[in-house]
C-alpha cells in the first residue's frame, strides 16, 4: 500500500534481520533488555547496545529513545515503551499511539526514512492485537499525512501469520 509518498508493508519476519534505517524496539522502561522482541534485539545487536542504553536513564511509557544498531543490519534502534493492557480504561490507546508518533518523530529528527515496527505491546504486555493494529495504523497514517515526504518505507514486522493478517486488515481499513 502507498500512502502519500510512503510504501507500507506487513511482513512475517524476524525484525532483527531488517535492513531498514531503524528498527523499533518494544522495550521496557529500563531499556536494559528483557524478553520477546526486546531481548532478541539486544542479543542480535551485541553488548554495545546495552552499554549505550545504560547511558539513557530509561524511558517512560509512550516515549522513545534512539541508539546505534551495532551488530544489527539496521543502523539505529528506536526504543519505545508501550503500555501494559489494563482493560482499555487506563489511557492505553493514547499511550500506544504516542509510541508510534514519538518513534517516527525521532526517525525524522535523524533523517531515517525506512522504519520497521514490531507489534508494540501485543506480547507480554497483553494489548489486544486487533486494537493495537488499528492504533498503529492510524498513528502512522497521521504522521504520514503531517509529514508526507519524511519516509520511504514503513514496515510492520510481525512474529506470526496471524498477527500479520491482523495488521494487514488494519492498514487496509484505514486506507479506505
Amino acid at each position: 500500500m502507498i500512502i502519500g509518498n510512503t510504501r507500507w508493508d506487513i511482513l512475517t519476519a524476524d525484525i532483527t534481520r531488517c535492513t531498514t534505517d531503524a528498527i523499533v524496539n518494544a522495550a521496557n522502561s529500563s531499556l536494559l533488555g528483557g524478553g520477546g522482541v526486546d531481548g532478541a534485539i539486544h542479543r542480535a545487536a551485541g553488548p554495545q547496545l546495552l552499554a549505550e542504553c545504560r547511558t539513557l536513564g530509561g524511558c517512560p511509557t509512550g516515549e522513545a529513545r534512539i541508539t546505534g544498531g551495532y551488530a544489527l543490519p539496521a543502523a539505529h534502534v528506536i526504543h519505545t515503551v508501550g503500555p501494559v493492557w489494563r482493560g482499555g480504561g487506563a489511557g492505553e490507546h493514547d499511550l500506544l499511539a504516542s509510541c508510534y508518533s514519538a518513534s517516527l518523530s525521532l526517525a525524522r529528527e535523524h533523517a531515517l526514512r525506512r522504519i520497521a515496527f514490531p507489534a508494540i505491546s501485543t506480547g507480554i504486555y497483553g494489548f489486544p492485537k486487533d486494537q493495537a493494529s488499528l492504533v498503529a495504523a492510524r498513528s502512522v497514517q497521521q504522521q504520514l499525512t503531517a509529514f508526507p515526504d519524511a519516509f520511504d518505507l514503513i514496515l510492520f514486522v510481525c512474529f506470526d501469520e496471524e498477527s500479520a493478517n491482523i495488521y494487514a486488515e488494519a492498514v487496509e481499513a484505514i486506507g479506505r
